[in-house]
Order: structure tokens, then C-alpha cells, then sequence
């Protein structure tokens, strides 16, 4: 399990195992910004789709929101709105669905 994280910011880049610990502790909301159709086609359980198309900070659920997308470049731009907003997140799954996947986790679809 990774989590690393600077020294000037609380914001946690996490591994997939690390991840899915924080998600079995119930620990974090994870919000996934792909369009709702990657989402639909697969996703991590328990995610709530917010798309970066239209993604507004105001509108993330209140608690310690990490974010996910494709490969994690989505999820970090997601991440840089919501510092310019002041609502910061958590953080993020480095590596997004494709580290996920790599780690052999499970994906729910539908």
C-alpha cells in the first residue's frame, strides 16, 4: 500500500491497494470525473459520477472526497479546480482505473 503525499499539502496521491483500504474503512468518497458513459461501461463500487465536462467543485458531497478517472490526469485537473474553488479534496488513485485494474480489483458495470 502507497500513499505519498508533499510536505507543503495534504493532498495524498494513492495506490490502488491503498485506495481500496480507505474504501473498505469507509474512510473517503471516491468521485469518479470520466463521462458518464466510461462510467457506465466500468466502475469502482460505491463511486459517484460527477464528469469533468461539467464538473463543478460546489457540488462535491461533503467529506474526504478522493477523486478517480481513466489514468489520473482527469482526476488531477479535477483536483486543481477545486483547490482554485477552495474546496480541496483528499486526493486521487495515481495511475486512475488502469492501476485499479493492473492491481486486479474489481470493477462494477451497469
Amino acid at each position: 500500500m502507497a500513499l505519498s503525499q508533499s510536505s507543503t499539502s495534504p493532498f495524498l496521491r494513492l495506490d490502488a491497494a491503498a485506495l481500496h483500504d480507505a474504501l473498505a474503512a469507509h474512510s473517503v468518497i471516491l468521485v469518479d470525473v470520466r463521462e458518464p458513459k466510461e462510467f457506465e461501461a466500468a466502475r469502482i463500487a460505491g463511486a459517484v459520477n460527477l464528469p469533468l465536462s461539467c464538473f463543478d467543485p460546489a457540488t462535491l458531497p461533503a467529506g474526504d472526497i478522493v477523486l478517480v478517472c481513466a489514468a489520473g490526469i482527469r482526476s488531477l485537473r479535477a483536483a486543481a479546480l477545486c483547490a482554485e474553488a477552495g474546496m480541496p479534496v483528499r486526493g486521487h488513485l495515481e495511475g486512475g482505473l488502469n492501476a485499479w485494474v493492473g492491481a486486479g480489483l474489481p470493477l462494477s458495470s451497469g
